[in-house]
Parts: structure tokens; sequence; C-alpha cells
């Protein structure tokens, strides 16, 4: 899926909607809706229709809450922030509705026969959050390596490619944007794994030696930026080098 509203940056659009543009509320709330039900049928674990379903309906107004909550000073990814809120929100529902057969206490027994306070439990669900994330980072990695792998780049041929200056990365990043800003462009880049370096040199105004010496650095970086939501940990990492 492209980025939110056409290529404009995910937090842009969040500062947005903070502002109170609701337009651009509608659009985003429209455009992650298949987030939305992905992330509420992994949590039910069966399948979801929105004509007659409670748990999509409260998932999207936790992705809701999401946005409105959202602290972007934090540099947090957007995305899975908003997975835990979604998930937070649909268990609160199931224990009220008595849906989820886990008992919930403020003391927990363990097989020793010694009671967690709440102190050790919050604890322990700060290591069982940090674990996910990691999981949750490690898959991501892995996803990225075999879509890389589709476009003839593995990571050790792109940590050779990367550039060592600054000024040289900065060039990069901006031409890797100014792709995934144009779609037909970054639609030309998916079908034919190539750059279109002719069109980019015109456009950009970037000489072609650069453009083909950063070749895999700058695929590897349009294909972030356009699936932050697939990607959303190394979109968060990539934004903050490109800033």
């Amino acid at each position: 899926m492209a980025p939110a509203s056409n290529g404009m940056d995910v937090l842009q659009v969040i500062s947005r909607i903070q502002a109170g543009d609701q337009n651009a509320r509608e659009e985003f709330l429209s455009e992650y809706k298949p987030f939305v039900a992905k992330t509420a049928m992994s949590l039910c674990k069966r399948a979801l229709q929105w004509e007659d379903s409670d748990e999509l309906s409260i998932a999207l107004i936790a992705f809701n809450t999401a946005v409105d909550r959202y602290n972007i000073q934090k540099q947090v990814p957007f995305i899975p922030y908003a997975r835990v809120v979604i998930n937070n929100r649909l268990k609160d529902y199931f224990r009220k509705e008595s849906r989820l057969h886990v008992e919930f206490s403020l003391e927990i027994e363990t097989t020793e026969g010694k009671f967690l306070s709440p102190a050790d439990i919050q604890a322990a669900w700060e290591d069982f959050r940090n674990r996910t994330i990691e999981d949750e980072r490690r898959e991501e990695l892995e996803d990225y390596e075999i879509m890389l792998n589709k476009f003839g780049i593995d990571f050790e041929a792109l940590v050779e490619a990367s550039p060592k200056h600054r000024d040289s990365r900065e060039t990069l990043f901006k031409v890797a944007g100014f792709i995934v800003g144009h779609e037909q462009m970054m639609k030309q880049l998916l079908a034919k794994r190539q750059l279109p370096i002719s069109e980019l040199i015109l456009k950009t105004g970037v000489n072609r030696k650069t453009l083909e010496r950063g070749r895999k650095f700058i695929i590897a970086t349009s294909l972030i930026l356009y699936y932050p939501m697939q990607f959303p940990y190394l979109h968060s990492y990539i934004k903050q080098r490109a800033d």
C-alpha cells in the first residue's frame, strides 16, 4: 500500500488532522481501514466484515483515537503505536463482554506459590512488550530483505553502497523522496525494478554518475518510504536520518 495521501508523509497528515483538518482525517481513516481490519482480525483470530462487526467499529474508533493522541515529537513509529492502541481497546471490550477466558487480578500466583505484586506484573508486561517489539523488528527486516532481493539487492551490498558523506546521503534521500512523491515514477520502479535514470536526471538535476553509484541506496530507501505500514520501524529510522 502506498503512503497516506498519495505519498504525503504520514506525520504531515497527522499534523493536519490534529490541527483540525476533517477532510484529511476522513481520507486517512479510509486509507488505513485495511490496516485496522488486519490488526483486529489478527487479535480475534477470525474473519470480520465491516457491515456487521462490532470489533471492526471499535478498532476504527481506537485508530482514530491513536491519531489524536499520537505525539509526533517522540518520533515513535505511528503504525506500531496505533496497533497497540487498537489491541488494547479490543482487549478491554473482550474483557467487558467476557469473550476472553482470561482472569485478571491485582495479584497473580506463580507455580511456586508466590504472589506477584502489581509492580512485578507491570515489569513483566514491559519485558513482554520489549520482546514483542524486537520480534516485530526482526520480522520486518526479514520481509524487507525478501523485497530487496527481488531488486537484486542484499544487505551486504546495500551497506557497501550507502553514502559515507552527509551531503551525498541527503542528495540520495531527496531523490528517493522525489520518486515516491511521483506515483507514475514509483510504479515504473516497482514494475521494471530499475531506476528511471534519464528521467531523474532531467527532473532532479542530479548527475548520472551520482544516480548510478547510489542506485541501490535510492531503491532501498524508496521502498521504505513507499511502504510505511509494512516497514514502520525502518520508516521511522529513515525519516530521522533524512531530517
